[in-house]
């Protein structure tokens, strides 16, 4: 199956490889959550294919080991997943989840909105800055799940809102921590119900990251054109608000432009990835001195993290890293976004072939936060493929890190 031609197209090894397997368009197509058009303008040469989640699914439904098969070239991507880790929370989070409308007794007499509110940035917070968010945050859920139901019981009107407010924020965190480590479905059901409780709040920033939270959700489940409609939405909810509109406001706003950004990254649309960029960076300008919005973390460094995210999408890892080099990663308050950069800045290297140096950031990013890394899928295929093609002095290092982080190298 890997005995083409080299000179010939992305397009057209795609084509061959799935008339060798007996697949028509559509289905192949449909493996991979797209149309037929869409794969016809592939296989055709009309459209450039550059998504690296679009490679990997082209490549498992057509039973190759590594995208350098459709490609032919030598960027070097495993089309084996390595699968996600369960984590000890995810049991009583589902639990709480899913009984909550029904059996779910609060921990405490219904709590006032503004008090929830309190919790919830408070859980938010240690997100940022715990260096095992998932063991730490998860234990605070499952009460803070009950308590919120409970306050939005024991209130109406404003108050209720409020409390809806706070509610699709806190699902929004659960849904952030679930992400990898659990069904697909108890990721959507926790989405689902951070839009739910949006709606119910009447308030359009709270819609507007319900619309980024989806985004991510859609980008992560391969639909990245959906991910910046959905973007989209959520920017023209906020943008006659701008103008001498609240920091949140504006930081929203911003967000949802870094997300348009690594999902257009991500679908190999450079042009509109960079456009988006430039606009988070233009409102990120607009903050005042030092502010940080705790759910995003949007600020002006963010920004900054984001466009090495985006050059790694784009398979441009000298863009990537020279765009790390204008950040100081000890400056990244969060340690999630902080660990984040490093693992970004660890593929660009891998990207580069450059193994001692992913190496090296790799495991600069585990130190910072080991389940940042941990509990990543990326972030494990990266260890392990780091692992193999480490020799002499270095192997040792890095089947012991991709160990840690539970992959093996064989």
């Amino acid at each position: 199956m890997t005995d083409l031609p080299a000179e010939l197209t992305t397009g057209e090894r795609i084509r061959i490889l799935r008339e060798r397997r007996g697949l028509s368009r559509p289905v192949l197509a449909g493996l991979v959550g797209r149309s037929s058009d869409w794969l016809k303008k592939i296989e055709n040469g009309e459209r450039e294919l550059r998504s690296i989640t679009h490679l990997v699914r082209l490549a498992q439904a057509l039973h190759v080991s590594d995208v350098a098969t459709l490609t032919g070239d030598e960027l070097a991507i495993p089309a084996d997943a390595v699968g996600k880790l369960s984590h000890a929370s995810v049991t009583p989070i589902r639990a709480a989840l899913h009984g909550v409308s029904f059996a779910g007794a609060p921990t405490v007499d219904p709590v006032s909105p503004e008090a929830l509110k309190g919790r919830v940035d408070g859980a938010w917070r240690l997100w940022h800055s715990s260096t095992h968010q998932r063991t730490e945050v998860g234990a605070l859920l499952p009460d803070l799940i009950r308590d919120a139901h409970a306050s939005i019981r024991a209130h109406q009107g404003d108050e209720r809102r409020t409390a809806h407010a706070a509610t699709a924020d806190l699902y929004r965190l659960v849904q952030r921590l679930l992400a990898h480590i659990c069904e697909p479905e108890l990721y959507w059901l926790a989405l689902d119900r951070g839009r739910a409780h949006s709606e119910e709040s009447d308030n359009p920033v709270a819609l507007a990251l319900a619309a980024w939270s989806t985004a991510i959700g859609q980008r992560a489940a391969g639909f990245s054109e959906e991910a910046v409609q959905t973007d989209e939405a959520g920017m023209a909810l906020l943008r006659d608000q701008l103008d001498g509109g609240a920091p949140e406001v504006i930081a929203v706003y911003g967000a949802l432009n870094l997300q348009a950004s690594i999902s257009c990254g991500l679908d190999g649309r450079s042009g509109d990835a960079e456009r988006y960029l430039t606009e988070a960076d233009r409102t990120a300008s607009r903050l005042p001195a030092g502010y940080s919005h705790t759910p995003s973390a949007f600020d002006s460094s963010n920004v900054a993290i984001h466009g090495v995210s985006v050059g790694v999408g784009l398979l441009t890892p000298g863009e990537a890293l020279r765009r790390a080099e204008s950040i100081t990663p000890e400056r990244v308050s969060s340690l999630e976004r902080r660990s984040r950069l490093l693992l970004d800045i660890a593929a660009g290297h891998h990207q580069r072939h450059e193994t001692a140096a992913g190496l090296h950031y790799l495991s600069a990013a585990h130190k910072v936060s080991p389940e940042g890394v941990r509990y990543v899928p990326f972030a494990r295929s990266l260890a392990r493929d780091l692992a193999k093609a480490a020799s002499g002095p270095l192997k040792a290092d890095a089947v012991a890190l991709a160990e840690a982080v539970g992959v093996t190298a064989a």
